[in-house]
Formats: C-alpha cells, sequence, structure tokens
C-alpha cells in the first residue's frame, strides 16, 4: 500500500517556479487535502538571466539590418519546469497513483501544462482550474477546489 492509495484523486497546485502535489481524501464538496510531494524552483528576472543585446539580421535583398526578438529566458525556465512536473505527473500514472488528477494553475501555467503532458496523464485529468492558488495555505486551496 503506498501513501496514494487512498486518494480518490491528486491535486496538482502549480505555476512556473512551484509545484504542489495533494491527495484529496475527501469528497468534490468537501476536499481534505494533505500535502504529498512540493517542487519550488525561483527563477530570476529574464534581466537577471541575460543581458545579451538582441541579435541581428542581414536581410537579404538590401544592407538593412534588423534585430530579432529577445529571448525570454525566465519564461523559457518555467516551461522547462513545468516539462518536469509533467514529467513527474507521467512517472504517478504510470505506476497507478494517480486515478484522477485536478490541475490547478494560472491560465498561461495550464496551458504550457496542457502541451507537456503525455497522453496517459491527459487521461485521467477530471478537471482543471485557471486560479493561482500555489501560495495558498492547504485549507485555503481546500475551499478553492470545492464543488
Amino acid at each position: 500500500m503506498t501513501k496514494y492509495d487512498k486518494a480518490h484523486r491528486l491535486v496538482v497546485v502549480c505555476d512556473g517556479a512551484k509545484a504542489v502535489v495533494l491527495a484529496d481524501l475527501g469528497v468534490a464538496t468537501a476536499p481534505r487535502l494533505t500535502v504529498l510531494e512540493s517542487f519550488a524552483e525561483p527563477h530570476p528576472s529574464t534581466a537577471a538571466l541575460g543581458t545579451d543585446r538582441p541579435g541581428r539580421v542581414h536581410e537579404s535583398a538590401t544592407v538593412a539590418r534588423s534585430a530579432t526578438e529577445e529571448t525570454d529566458l525566465h519564461l523559457q525556465a518555467e516551461v522547462a519546469f513545468l516539462g518536469r512536473v509533467a514529467g513527474r505527473l507521467g512517472e504517478m500514472v504510470s505506476a497507478g497513483e494517480a486515478p484522477r488528477i485536478l490541475l490547478v494553475a494560472p491560465p498561461r501555467a495550464l496551458g504550457t501544462l496542457r502541451e507537456v503532458l503525455s497522453a496517459k496523464v491527459k487521461a485521467c485529468i477530471d478537471g482543471e482550474i485557471a486560479k493561482d492558488l500555489v501560495k495558498l495555505p492547504v485549507d485555503e486551496i481546500s475551499r478553492h477546489i470545492a464543488t
């Protein structure tokens, strides 16, 4: 028996730098959440990550040059973090530890997660909430997800 066996579903609350995996031992109208795992990876701002000027492109038809769009290093770090969260969820689903999953994340992070989740994990998702609740205590998260 693993620590996930009694959970009716897993609740994954995350943003681009922090994720908390909770076991829901209650019912939809009265969730009882307990923390199973948490991940944190604070990312410095894009300015702190890189200060290079944007690259330049030479036009092929003329002698004109134009700047290319600057890379958002902070966003890349968030996408990589959410990819690791998706990978962990994949491991949990493969091990039979996640019968159903509720995803809770801000809209941009939720969209990124949808792109990187495997088909097996997507099949276990039974709901999504587009809110940033990762900084709230567990009892407040319970109140927000109660239906």
